[in-house]
């Protein structure tokens, strides 16, 4: 990795990625990192974050994360963004839990986040509060993790095991399992972020 970023904490690992905070030295700007565990990693999953970076780079779209680069880091790429310095949906929930004026500035941001995304035929496929970035002093949200997203309008998802679904299993449309006769298009979406806001309102 370039020696202009500097790693200062891991904030979250999954099963194939982990992601860290840092910083840009040549501005100071704070980023994120994201990049692969595995110090041999398969080739699907570098050309994960590879369709990631290309993916989100060019989106004129306020809401999201914004790609700075896509550098290499131990035999991995490593995605770098910038950081709002919020803190996840998951964990606001899970702390402080979220009164009502919260909600509808949360839910009108993310909507309109949402429906910019759609309008570049864009599904994300993993709308979930780990995924939702809370700045309470900016009053600023952010979408994160393109990792599955998909640039097609609509695609048919394969039947496999829970274990191996991509996305987040509690708040996936029954679509997107691939065990109803239907194709994936924006709707998935739509029903992924109504589960999230059920859970913002009711805490469970």
């Amino acid at each position: 990795m370039s020696p202009d970023y500097k790693i200062l904490a891991e904030i979250h690992r999954g099963r194939k990625r982990v992601v860290y905070r840092g910083q840009r030295l040549s501005d100071q700007a704070p980023i994120i990192v994201k990049t692969l565990i595995d110090g041999f990693p398969h080739p699907a999953d570098i050309a994960g974050l590879q369709r990631e970076y290309d993916l989100i780079s060019n989106l004129p779209i306020e809401g999201i994360a914004k790609a700075l680069a896509l550098e290499h880091y131990h035999n991995s790429p490593a995605l770098i963004l910038d950081d709002s310095g919020g803190e996840s949906l998951r964990n606001l929930i899970d702390s402080k839990g979220i009164d009502l004026d919260i909600f509808f500035e949360i839910s009108l941001q993310l909507s309109a986040t949402l429906a910019a995304i759609h309008q570049h035929e864009i599904i994300h496929k993993d709308i979930a509060p780990k995924n939702i970035i809370i700045n309470l002093a900016k009053r600023q949200v952010q979408l994160i993790d393109f990792s599955i997203a998909s640039r097609l309008p609509h695609e048919n998802q394969k039947i496999s095991h829970p274990n191996l679904l991509e996305g987040t299993l509690a708040y996936m449309s029954p679509e997107q399992t691939g065990r109803m006769n239907r194709s994936i298009d924006y709707r998935t979406d739509l029903y992924s972020l109504g589960v999230t806001f059920y859970e913002m309102l009711t805490g469970r």
